[in-house]
């Protein structure tokens, strides 16, 4: 039995060929099929998939990326290319990749049929290769980047309970362990995937870790030592592995490093204090360890710190930063001064007032009406979490403001696009009906959204939808299901994952927190 995936974005090219395949080869293929590479990316990750025809021109991450991805994990999977374009550069980097065959669209039934048998002959080679021992033998070093990612993700929300058979698989066994969260400067989509495979080299030739994906311009690596180390000789090594990616990739990353655990229960809070751990570290680049370098034995100059990352954090645009970095600053106040309610508030209203002053200094004609009712609101509310929650949603939509304003370009495609995924964020618009309005081909309009937001369509438009759901998520009579519906997405809980990705909190989170 092999296993075919076929992506491509129209679905009567997926029907076309799915009716061949299964015609022709009733009872020797499983197909499986996509609309997008992220998508396919998530099926080659939970599937054995032997086969793949891939178009190149998608929406989003296209062929040519996603099959990157896949032939970095899945280096025996056959690929087979499906293009419009029959294009010298386009065949040049399918065979670059070990493509099977280039096929140019249409294809015929005949075309089909004699490179799936072809295919499925070389998947029987490869199958004839491998044996048992070699699989052992790579389990570990090659595993898939899509399984570490996931990994990732269910250790830093699901906590213990998801992540035990991940432990198990890795062979994670009487170790200790940290998070390191990395924050590298200038990274755009254009130099994304060459970062990571640096970091991904850079990393594994001197540690054992499983290593995340991007999220924004971040990446979470997961780092497990022999239980024979001390805390110093690990702290050592997380240095010297520090300074090799400075050298190898750019002297300004950031880096947040949690305490060392044992308890796979606690990945979750161990994650958090990786995340909370960065926000100490210098703009300039840096890496700080939880417990070590964060500032605590001066609550004076903590607070001062911690206002100096706040307005670093505004102006960068960076509202999901900001949560722990408030929390923080509040209660260093508290323990600056005591308790005193009254000196608090103070600081923590002088606090708004620079915030308020960076933003107008960015975008003169800021204008946000709660601010003006800062001091009254203060001045009355006497519950310290209500008083945070407060400062804390000020601050958030201030460095939303400024990510927003930095992203606007003078770029009249770009202005008419934008205008048109903002008219129509809860409906299923996908680059070519983008493409379609402006006037231009989906190719070149992918090629713009790169040069002049620095990241592609999809990105772009899964921001625009989370700013529209911060907004909507104030109201308290829309449910968190109708918010998902009007920006776009039928799942609820993927919305809901997405949302927390972004800000640091789930929707519900968002809302009480608006709400006090």
């Amino acid at each position: 039995m092999y296993s075919i995936l076929l992506t491509d974005d129209e679905q009567i090219m997926i029907d076309s060929l799915t009716f061949i395949i299964e015609k022709n080869f009733a009872g020797e293929a499983s197909v499986y099929s996509c609309l997008s590479g992220s998508q396919a990316l998530e099926i080659v990750a939970r599937e054995q998939i032997d086969i793949i025809f891939m178009d190149i021109n998608m929406p989003g991450l296209n062929g040519l990326e996603t099959l990157k991805y896949i032939v970095q994990s899945k280096p025996d999977t056959v690929i087979i290319i499906l293009s419009a374009f029959d294009q010298f550069q386009y065949a040049q980097e399918a065979v670059n990749l070990g493509a099977y065959k280039y096929l140019t669209k249409p294809v015929n039934r005949n075309t089909v049929t004699e490179t799936v048998r072809g295919a499925m002959a070389l998947v029987d080679k490869k199958r004839g290769r491998k044996s048992d021992e070699v699989e052992l033998h790579k389990k570990l070093d090659l595993v898939s980047p899509m399984v570490e990612s996931d990994f990732i993700y269910s250790a830093a929300f699901s906590g213990g309970k998801d992540v035990s058979e991940y432990f198990s698989y890795f062979g994670i066994h009487d170790s200790v362990w940290c998070f390191c969260c990395l924050e590298i400067p200038r990274l755009d989509t254009k130099n994304q995937y060459d970062i990571y495979a640096k970091i991904r080299s850079t990393l594994t030739a001197k540690c054992r870790c499983i290593i995340g994906s991007f999220m924004l311009n971040r990446i979470v690596v997961f780092l497990s030592f022999s239980r024979r180390k001390d805390e110093k000789q690990v702290e050592a090594e997380i240095n010297s592995l520090y300074r090799l990616l400075c050298i190898n990739i750019s002297s300004g990353i950031r880096a947040g490093v949690s305490n060392l655990e044992s308890d796979i229960t606690r990945t979750n809070a161990s994650y958090s204090r990786a995340l909370e751990t960065l926000n100490y570290v210098d703009a300039a680049g840096g890496i700080c360890f939880a417990g070590k370098d964060t500032p605590h034995s001066d609550p004076r100059n903590e607070a001062g710190i911690l206002a100096e990352k706040i307005f670093g954090r505004v102006r960068a645009g960076d509202a999901g930063a900001l949560s722990p970095l408030v929390g923080a600053y509040c209660a260093a106040l508290e323990a600056k001064y005591g308790g005193n309610m009254d000196k608090v508030k103070n600081a923590l209203f002088e606090l708004l007032v620079n915030v308020r002053n960076i933003t107008s200094e960015i975008d003169e004609s800021y204008e946000n009406e709660a601010f003006s009712n800062a001091f009254a609101v203060l001045s009355s509310e006497q519950d310290m979490a209500h008083i945070r929650d407060f400062v804390q949603l000020r601050c958030g939509e201030c460095a939303t403001d400024i990510m927003q304003v930095s992203s606007r370009q003078d770029n009249p495609i770009i202005e008419r696009a934008v205008a048109f995924i903002n008219e129509h964020l809860a409906e299923n618009i996908s680059l070519e009906d983008t493409a379609q309005e402006v006037n231009v081909s989906p190719f070149y309009l992918s090629k713009l959204f790169k040069e002049e937001k620095n990241e592609n369509y999809i990105s772009y438009l899964t921001d625009q939808r989370m700013q529209k759901a911060q907004t909507l998520l104030r109201n308290p009579r829309a449910s968190i299901k109708e918010v998902s519906a009007a920006v776009g997405y039928n799942d609820q809980n993927y919305f809901s994952r997405i949302f927390r990705n972004k800000f640091g909190m789930t929707p519900t989170e968002f809302r009480d927190a608006a709400k006090k």
